[in-house]
Parts: C-alpha cells; sequence; structure tokens
C-alpha cells in the first residue's frame, strides 16, 4: 500500500505523520545520550569506589596479603575495576554507535522531508495557478456573454423602433455583432483554461503528488528501519560486553572460592607464634604464715628494721611509672634479639635466604665479567680486559661482604635456634602472655631486655638512675618486709628503669611481693636491693611453712 495512492488527499495527516517520526528520534537521541551520561557516572563511581578500598601501596612485605581473604578481596577490587571499564565501553559504544549516527541521520531525514513537501507545495500552487487562470476565463466568458446578449437586444430594440436612423440601427448592430465575437473567443480561452486546469489536476493527484507522498512514505519507513536498528544496537551494545562482565564475575566467584581459612589460620600462626611455652600453675598463697609470724615476733620484741624514706607502698604507684606501656617505643636491633624466639627465627631465615639471593646473583654477574674478561684476552680486538677490573673488584668486594654478613645471621640463628630448643625442652614455669606480662610488642609477645635492646621514653625525658638501695625508692614501706619464697631469674634484665633492680640469667632473689595482675613482681637481692622485675622473667618458689 502506498500513500500516493491511499492517501491522496490527506496532505496535512502525512505531514503531521512525518515531523513525528523525526520527533520520536529526537526523543531517542536524547534517551541515548542520558543513558550514556548515567554508564559513564556509573563508571567513574565504581572506579572511585575501588580507587578508595584498595591499598595504597601494595609490596611483598604487606602482611595483610599473606592472607587469602584479603587477597580474595583485592581481586574482587581489580575485577570490578575491570567491570567499570567495560561500563565505560558500553557508554562508547552507544555515543559513537547510535548518538552520533542517529545524530547525523536526523539532520539528514530533516532536509529530505523539507524538500518533499516544498516539491509538493511547489506543485499545490501550480494548480491553484492554472485554476485562477480558469476562474478568470470563466468569469470573462460570462462577462462578455451578458454584454453580447444586451447589445443583441439593443440592436433588436433600435431596429424595431421606426424613429431611428439607418446608421443607428447599422451601429448597433455592428456593436452587436462584436459582443458576439468578442464571446467566442472568451469561449474559446475558458476552453482551453478549462482543458489546461483538467490536465494540470489530473498530473496533481495522479503523478506529482502521488510521487511526494511515495517520497514521503519511503522516507518515514526508512526512518522507521533506522530507528529499528537503533533499537537493536542499544541492546547488542551490552550485549557485546556481556562476555567480558560474565568474566568478571566470575572471577570474582573465583576470588571468593580462593578463600581458605584454614590456611589464613596457618599465616595468622607462622606470623605471631612466639615461641615461649605456656605459664604453669599458680601455688596457692598462705598469708596465714604472715599472721603467725608477726605474731611471734611481737611476742619474742624482735628489733624493726630500720625505716624507710617514705611510707607509702609501691602497690599504689607502680602502675603508672613503669617504662613498660604503650609509650615507649622499642629500639629494633639489627639481630632481632627483639622479637619472641620463633619469630624471630622466622626473621634471620628470611634475611639469610634473601642474602644468598643476592650473594647469587653477585656471583653470576662474577662469573659473566670473569667469561668476558678471557673472552678479550684471547680477542683484544673486542675489547680491552684492564676495563672489566673495577667491575670485577668490586663485585668481588659484595660478594665478601654478602658472605660476611650470611655467616654473621647464620650464627645468630644457630643460637635462635638452639636457646628456642632449650626452652621448649625445659620446664620452667614463666607467664609469657596475658595481664601477666610487663610489655606487649606489636606482635602480641613480650619484649625481653638484651644487650641489643633499649627502651625510650616519649616524653623525651631519660631514664632516672637505678638507686644503690632501698631507701632511694619513693613509695616502698617503712618496714622491711619478709620474703614470702624465692625467684630464679630465667633471663637476664637490665633494670635501668626507675623502681626495676638488674638481674642476670639464673640469679635467685627473695620474693617480697607477688604480681598483682600487673605483670611486675617484687624481689630483693642478697645485698639488700629491693625492686620490681618482670613476673615472665622469673620462676617463682613459695616458702612452705
Amino acid at each position: 500500500m502506498e500513500w500516493g495512492t491511499e492517501l491522496w488527499d490527506q496532505y496535512d495527516t502525512i505531514e503531521r505523520q512525518t515531523q513525528w517520526g523525526i520527533d520520536l528520534i529526537e526523543k531517542y537521541v536524547k534517551f541515548v545520550k542520558d543513558r550514556t551520561e548515567i554508564e559513564q557516572t556509573y563508571a567513574k563511581q565504581l572506579r572511585t569506589l575501588v580507587k578508595k578500598y584498595s591499598p595504597k601501596r601494595v609490596s611483598k612485605e604487606d602482611h595483610e596479603l599473606k592472607f587469602s581473604q584479603y587477597q580474595a578481596f583485592i581481586n574482587i577490587l581489580n575485577e570490578l575495576n575491570d567491570y567499570a571499564g567495560q561500563r565505560e565501553v558500553i557508554a562508547e559504544n552507544l555515543m559513537q554507535n547510535i548518538f552520533a549516527q542517529l545524530l547525523k541521520y536526523l539532520h539528514e531525514n530533516k532536509q529530505e522531508r523539507k524538500t518533499y513537501l516544498l516539491e509538493g507545495r511547489k506543485a499545490q500552487q501550480n494548480l491553484e495557478v492554472s485554476f485562477k487562470q480558469l476562474d478568470n476565463a470563466k468569469k470573462r466568458f460570462e462577462r462578455d456573454c451578458k454584454e453580447a446578449e444586451k447589445a443583441m437586444q439593443n440592436a433588436e430594440k433600435v431596429n424595431s423602433d421606426i424613429n431611428t436612423t439607418k446608421a443607428d440601427v447599422e451601429k448597433a448592430k455592428q456593436q452587436a455583432n462584436l459582443r458576439n465575437h468578442m464571446v467566442e473567443e472568451s469561449k474559446n480561452e475558458y476552453a482551453s483554461q478549462l482543458q489546461k486546469y483538467n490536465k494540470d489536476q489530473n498530473q496533481f493527484y495522479f503523478a506529482e503528488m502521488p510521487h511526494v507522498f511515495n517520497k514521503l512514505q519511503e522516507m518515514d519507513e526508512k526512518r522507521i528501519q533506522k530507528l529499528c536498528e537503533a533499537y537493536k544496537m542499544f541492546a547488542d551494545t551490552e550485549r557485546q560486553v556481556m562476555p567480558i562482565i560474565g568474566k568478571c564475575l566470575d572471577g570474582m566467584t573465583k576470588a571468593a572460592e580462593s578463600v581458605n581459612e584454614s590456611a589464613d589460620s596457618r599465616v595468622l600462626i607462622e606470623a605471631h607464634k612466639s615461641g615461649f611455652e605456656r605459664p604453669g600453675e599458680l601455688e596457692f598463697e598462705d598469708y596465714s604464715q604472715m599472721i603467725n609470724r608477726t605474731s611471734s615476733e611481737n611476742s619474742l620484741g624482735s628489733v624493726k628494721s630500720e625505716p624507710r624514706a617514705d611510707h607509702r607502698t609501691i602497690g599504689k604507684s607502680k602502675t603508672k611509672r613503669w617504662p613498660f606501656g604503650k609509650k615507649n617505643k622499642l629500639i629494633v636491633s639489627e639481630d632481632f634479639s627483639h622479637l619472641p624466639p620463633e619469630q624471630r627465627r622466622k626473621k634471620l631465615q628470611q634475611k639469610i635466604d634473601d642474602l644468598n639471593k643476592e650473594l647469587q646473583k653477585q656471583l653470576d654477574q662474577s662469573e659473566a665479567l670473569d667469561k668476558m674478561k678471557d673472552v678479550y684476552q684471547r680477542n683484544p680486538q673486542m675489547g680491552d680486559p684492564n676495563s672489566l677490573e673495577p667491575g670485577i673488584t668490586e663485585t668481588n668486594q659484595q660478594i665478601d661482604r654478602l658472605r660476611q654478613e650470611v655467616q654473621k645471621y647464620e650464627t645468630w640463628l644457630a643460637d635462635a635456634e638452639g636457646k628456642l630448643v632449650a626452652r621448649n625442652d625445659s620446664c620452667v614455669q614463666y607467664i609469657p602472655h596475658g595481664d601477666r606480662s610487663p610489655s606487649l610488642n606489636n606482635n602480641g609477645s613480650h619484649d625481653k631486655e638484651s644487650p641489643d635492646t633499649t627502651y625510650s621514653d616519649d616524653s623525651g625525658q631519660e631514664p632516672l638512675p637505678q638507686p644503690s638501695s632501698l631507701s632511694e625508692f619513693d613509695d616502698f614501706e617503712d618496714d622491711l618486709v619478709h620474703p614470702i619464697g624465692s625467684s630464679t631469674a630465667l633471663y637476664p634484665f637490665d633494670g635501668n628503669s626507675e623502681g626495676t633492680i638488674p638481674m642476670a640469667e639464673g640469679e635467685v632473689l627473695h620474693l617480697i611481693e607477688e604480681d598483682k595482675g600487673d605483670g611486675w613482681t617484687r624481689v630483693r637481692r642478697s645485698d639488700g636491693g629491693e625492686g620490681y622485675v618482670p613476673t615472665s622473667y622469673v620462676k617463682i618458689t613459695l616458702s612452705r611453712q
């Protein structure tokens, strides 16, 4: 069915329909543009989200990367970033393949429609001009006929009048004949214009306007086809990236399935295992013996101990002045002696492995230089052997240095492994964890004093010197408290902070006051020096009376 045949008289309808089609394309173009902006904004927000939660710097030393759950999260972020890239691809394809193409076609369609409508209006104007000419000829023919009829009546009237002269009668007849002649001419003109108009009208309704309408129909159907292709492309644009998006989603699923809770637990154990033994059972503290002993001493009139400088007990303020709190920084030593035994062994082994890798690189480089030097000696034209001497010398120095480093760390590793075995085999009772520990480092293990480990106070003040006698303490009691047991030092302790006393490994001290929950035990040396030592550094034995 054609518009030129079926809609020959619906020019205005066709004009509105073609305009509506153009408006629909414009609406769809705006729709695609808005969808593109949504995709671009979505992709941008996804990339911002990924950047926000991604680690700033990823390195092999990052402890979190050792956990499968964190690695899975990083992989999900990477896949999400790729997913955002596919959303950007969708936006780009929508803009280039639909928006830009339809915008270009829309301009061409408007011009084509305008051309066809102008052609139709021109044909309509030609038909109107032809109709005006016909109407004018018709009116002139009608007027001439009326004038001829009047002239004929006037001639008959003059001829029948007896008073008129022959000249008047002859003049009236001539006038009538002239009018009849004019009627014939206007009649012929009218007939000619009528024939011409009918021809033009037939041409207008059966040729010109059907041609214009058919062209407009062809243009509109082409527009509909173009719009249909754009509709399909809208879906195909996203369908094309679905396989890649599917791979991104599969990657997220694979990342989730890679999480291994058992492996993460092993990583945590390997990273923070201290190597210390569990604390032994606490012994019963019989405070009734102190009552009996005091009663006995009072009855015998025993001499009291010499008074001390302060009447306050250490327990009232000792938790505030020990330097092993959060405000103190542990200085890292080269041999990792600041770490627990197990962690120290792992750090030393890792350091040795790194040094061996570097050493192997230097050995390979030395071998390559030696071979090159040999080639130069055999073929002097290829190069001067002496030019390689500085590099060989520097490489050999590096090899010697690395071997010394390896030997040094192997010695420390052997020492660490020996101590670790000795501690595991011993049955000593000490408290390395919990509220009874003097201090915790960032690995949750106890910080042991050693010659290579020192502590500093964040306040910037220098540690006070260790007092030589009990009278220099601010918080000790006036009366010399009777020992309630003994304590054997498991590790050496410098005791260079206020209120503490030094001790050597294996030294036996008098137990004056047990740990009150703050990780410190009050002891007394045989020479009378009294102070606090870390509870986890001593083995406590209570007196049984």
